[in-house]
């Protein structure tokens, strides 16, 4: 799981890169401009050159998250991963020479081609991690996707220091260094096992599926993953390959993905990746004299909350801690505009810092990790892929928005910027705690009954079976389920 990751850490290192050496791109725009022109360029130009060398990120990974479907079917997890890796090093080589050819649209093609690979990652690394784990630690290893992200976010800002790769010379050695891990993750694939329900449902190979489980599970007795496999498999069996617009059309997936999709968008607008992208000049405005030491102080905080989450998402559940982390932001989001507002009194710096570390910390306690494996738990083997692709485009599509809209919004709202983005969070608060079921602990195939409808196997005629999210006042007769289904969070599954 660790070697999948690398594409995840891929992910979280060009999403903070861009922000340490946002002065040096800008001064290479402009002695571009003045060779090419024999005139400075005009700082509106810049800006939106800037602006589209940060969000061009984000369409390559529209496409990317898009595509990642048919390429995981065609290919198979582990083999996909290695092919994307190519993106990497094209993408960084574009980045790296373009000082060298004095070519600042390098810099934005080299961004769109490691958008395009992280696209392919964001969906490569949840699928193949939640389809490799044990169900009762599926959550917790689901969140190595978002520690990976934000390791390599905090390892981007280290690097960014102007003592290190954040100089006027070094920077684009700094964009380029994500070369690395694409070759390492590339040498380290071929001794990681293909996903096992990809072999047995995808290519009917039972026995290979049965050696990785043995391999993994570190048992020979994989009989009762084996078997939740095979009725996956027959399932799939009954029902004929499911497209992206199948997925739209039939009502029986409509609601699992309106889940997925809203789960998605509340991570992006939230306004987390402004935070990212942008921190630097937030604490610059709040008057903090040395701001990028307090963004990699985010970044440090950032990382120790994800690792918090990978303990706590077993025991607390999904459900309940992307209701904490969409909360917490709210108010650190709320507490940001205040200390923005009020920057002329001293305290207030401090106070800023403050708030951001804690919209960072309640961020990756929910809103982080959650959505990007939970889509993977929604839909059983058949959908999956499919579904991947719809919420990490539109994952990847409100990136873009945030990232192209932010530096307008500020000069338009000022430092009440961040109320939008807590209005956002307001309602994604609303709709989790009306629609989201609890996950936990369940198998793909319980899953899927929440939505379909259909009884557990072991639940009698006459009595519904019950949902985690409220266990007491479920376990009633089938005869009280019109007043349960007033109640938010119940589901009945008979």
């Amino acid at each position: 799981m660790g070697t999948a990751v690398i594409g995840s850490l891929q992910f979280g290192y060009n999403t903070g890169v861009i922000n340490a050496p946002e002065q040096k791109l800008r001064s290479f725009f402009n002695n571009t401009w003045l060779e090419r022109y024999g005139e400075p360029i005009s700082p509106g130009v810049c800006t939106i050159v800037w602006s589209i060398a940060v969000a061009i990120f984000s369409v390559g990974g529209m496409v990317g998250s898009v595509s990642v479907g048919v390429l995981a079917n065609r290919f198979g997890r582990r083999r996909s991963m290695f092919i994307v890796n190519s993106l990497a090093v094209i993408g960084g080589l574009l980045m790296g020479f373009s000082t060298v050819c004095s070519s600042y649209e390098m810099v934005i093609a080299g961004r769109l081609v490691i958008g395009l690979f992280c696209g392919f990652f964001t969906g490569l690394t949840p699928m193949y991690v939640g389809e490799v784990s044990p169900t009762p630690l599926r959550g917790a290893f689901g969140t190595l996707h978002q520690l990976g992200v934000v390791l390599g976010i905090l390892i981007a800002q280290i690097f960014g220091l102007e003592a290190l790769l954040g100089s006027e010379k070094l920077w684009p050695l700094l964009l380029s260094l994500t070369v690395a891990p694409a070759v390492l993750q590339c040498i380290l694939l071929p001794f990681c096992p293909e996903s096992p329900r990809f072999l047995l449902c995808n290519l009917k190979l039972e026995e290979q599926a049965r050696k990785v489980l043995v391999r993994l599970r570190g048992t020979e007795d994989v009989t009762k993953d084996l078997q939740e496999m095979k009725e996956e498999s027959a399932k799939m069996a009954k029902e004929k390959k499911v497209t992206i617009p199948e997925l739209f059309r039939l009502a029986s997936y409509r609601q699992p993905l309106l889940i997925a999709v809203m789960l998605q968008l509340s991570q992006q607008l939230s306004g987390i990746n402004a935070v990212f992208y942008y921190s630097t000049g937030i604490f610059q405005s709040a008057g903090v004299k040395q701001p990028i030491y307090a963004t990699i102080g985010a970044g440090i905080v950032n990382t120790i909350f994800t690792v918090v989450s990978l303990f706590l998402v077993e025991k607390a559940g999904r459900r309940t801690l992307h209701l904490l982390g969409l909360g917490g932001m709210a108010i650190g989001a709320l507490v940001m505009t205040i200390s923005l507002l009020l920057k002329d009194i001293p305290a207030m710096s401090y106070l800023a810092i403050i708030a951001i570390m804690f919209f960072v910390a309640m961020f990756e306690l929910g809103p982080g990790p959650i959505p990007w494996f939970i889509v993977a738990e929604l839909f059983s083997q058949g959908p999956r892929p499919a579904a991947m692709a719809v919420a990490g485009c539109c994952n990847w599509t409100a990136n873009f928005l945030v990232g192209m809209s932010f530096p307008k919004l500020e000069e338009w709202c000022g430092p009440w910027v961040f109320l939008i983005f807590t209005a956002f969070l307001i309602l994604f608060f609303i709709f989790t705690y009306i629609k989201v079921p609890e996950t936990k602990g369940r198998t793909f195939e319980e899953i899927s009954r929440v939505f379909s409808g259909a009884p557990p196997p072991s639940a009698s005629p006459t009595e519904a079976a019950p949902a985690s999210s409220c266990n007491v006042h479920c376990k009633r007769r089938v005869d009280d389920r019109e007043a349960l289904t007033n109640r938010p969070g119940c589901y009945i599954f008979s």
